[in-house]
C-alpha cells in the first residue's frame, strides 16, 4: 500500500520521511493545509510498531490540527511531526537537533512544539537547528499552554449544558472526568471552584487521591468512569473512548472533553446524536492550547490569549446551533464550519 493509499490521506500538501544516521532519528512530518499560514502542531514521540502506524498518526494529527486551527481563527493551517521511539529511552539532544535540521528545511511551511513524549527542553534542541518551533522555555511570556486548555473545556462544558440542559451554570451538576493529568486536573479544580461535583478517574492512583483530598471528588475506575451517572462525562485522557462497546454504557447528558480524537469512528457522532448526547467536538473545545501557543510564537500580547480561549464558549454555541438548525451530528457540523474556513 503506498502513502496515497492510506485511509488517513486527505491531500495532505507534503509528507516528509525524516532519516538521521549518526542520531538515530526516524521521523515523519505531516503537512496537511497552510491555506491560513504556516502549518502547526506538536511533535509527538512514540514507539510506533511500524513506519506505516506511523504515517497513519501524522497523516490525521495533521489534519486534526488543520480543523482545530481553523475553528479557533487562527492564521495557522495544520501539521504534525511524529518520532519512532521511545521517548523513555532514546530521547537525545542530538535527535531533536536533527528534527530541528529537517523542519529548517521546509522553510517555515511547519512549525512545531512539544506534545506527547516531547517537553520543553526538547524543542530547545530543535531550536538549536531552526526558528520555527513554538513553546520554549525560558522566554518572557511562554508557559505550560495546559491552563489554557482547560479553561477552554471548562467555558465549553458551559456551552454545553447551557445547550442541552438549559442552564447557565455549573453548580450542582456532576462532572465525570477521565484522566487528571496537567489539563484534567486544572480542569476538575476550575469545575470545582465554579461549584461542580465530581467524579474522577486515573490510571494513577496518586492524582485521584489528590483530586479527592483537594475537591471532595469521587473516586471511580479508569473504566467504569464512562458510566457515572453524571450531567458531563468529560474525557481528558485517551482517544477513542466514545467507541461501540463504550457508547451504550453512557449514563450523561453532554459529553465535552479534553482529549483528542474521542470518537473511535466518525459516524459515532451520530450515535450520540440519536441517544441524545450533546457531543463537543473535541477539536473545537481542547484549542485552548493551540491558541496559546499560537499568540506567543508570534509575540501576541499575553492579555490577548485569554479572550480567545473564553470565544470557544460561543464557537461551540454556532456548532450546536448549526446542528440542530441543519438535523447532523455536532461533528458532522464543526466539520463542515471548520472547511468552510479554510477550503
Amino acid at each position: 500500500m503506498s502513502l496515497f493509499e492510506l485511509p488517513d490521506f486527505d491531500q495532505h500538501e507534503q509528507v516528509v520521511f525524516v532519516s538521521d544516521r549518526d542520531s538515530g532519528l526516524r521521523a515523519i512530518i505531516a503537512i496537511h493545509h497552510t491555506g491560513r499560514g504556516p502549518a502547526m502542531g506538536g511533535c509527538r514521540m512514540w514507539p510506533y510498531a511500524d513506519s506505516v502506524t506511523a504515517a497513519t498518526d501524522a497523516l490525521r494529527l495533521s489534519r486534526g490540527m488543520t480543523y482545530k486551527n481553523a475553528m479557533a481563527g487562527l492564521p495557522i493551517g495544520g501539521g504534525k511531526a511524529v518520532i519512532i521511539g521511545d521517548s523513555k529511552t532514546t530521547k537525545t539532544p542530538a535527535l531533536f537537533a536533527a528534527l530541528g535540521k529537517a523542519i529548517d528545511q521546509l522553510g517555515g511551511r511547519y512549525i512545531t512544539a512539544e506534545d506527547v513524549g516531547t517537553s520543553p527542553a526538547d524543542m530547545q534542541s530543535v531550536h538549536q537547528r531552526t526558528r520555527f518551533v513554538a513553546g520554549l522555555e525560558g522566554e518572557p511570556g511562554r508557559g505550560d499552554p495546559s491552563p489554557a486548555t482547560a479553561l477552554g473545556v471548562r467555558v465549553g462544558i458551559e456551552a454545553a449544558v447551557q445547550h442541552q440542559l438549559g442552564v447557565d451554570r455549573l453548580q450542582g451538576l456532576t462532572v465525570a472526568i477521565q484522566g487528571l493529568g496537567h489539563v484534567g486536573f486544572d480542569l476538575a479544580r476550575q469545575l470545582h471552584e465554579a461549584g461542580a461535583r465530581l467524579i474522577v478517574a486515573d490510571i494513577d492512583p496518586s492524582r485521584t487521591q489528590r483530586a479527592a483530598e483537594a475537591f471532595g471528588a469521587r473516586i471511580s475506575s479508569v473504566d467504569d468512569i464512562v458510566a457515572a451517572e453524571a450531567e458531563v462525562f468529560a474525557p481528558c485522557a485517551l482517544g477513542a473512548v466514545i467507541n461501540p462497546s463504550s457508547l451504550p454504557r453512557l449514563r450523561c447528558q453532554v459529553v465535552a472533553g479534553a482529549a483528542n480524537n474521542q470518537l473511535a469512528t466518525d459516524d459515532l457522532g451520530e450515535q450520540l446524536r440519536e441517544a441524545g448526547i450533546l457531543y463537543a467536538p473535541d477539536y473545537v473545545i481542547n484549542a485552548g492550547g493551540i491558541i496559546k501557543v499560537c499568540a506567543e510564537y508570534y509575540r501576541e500580547p499575553a492579555d490577548s490569549v485569554e479572550g480567545r480561549v473564553l470565544a470557544i464558549k460561543q464557537t461551540l454555541a454556532e456548532v450546536f446551533a448549526t446542528a440542530d438548525r441543519e438535523g447532523i451530528s455536532t461533528r458532522l457540523a464543526a466539520d463542515r464550519m471548520a472547511e468552510a474556513r479554510f477550503s
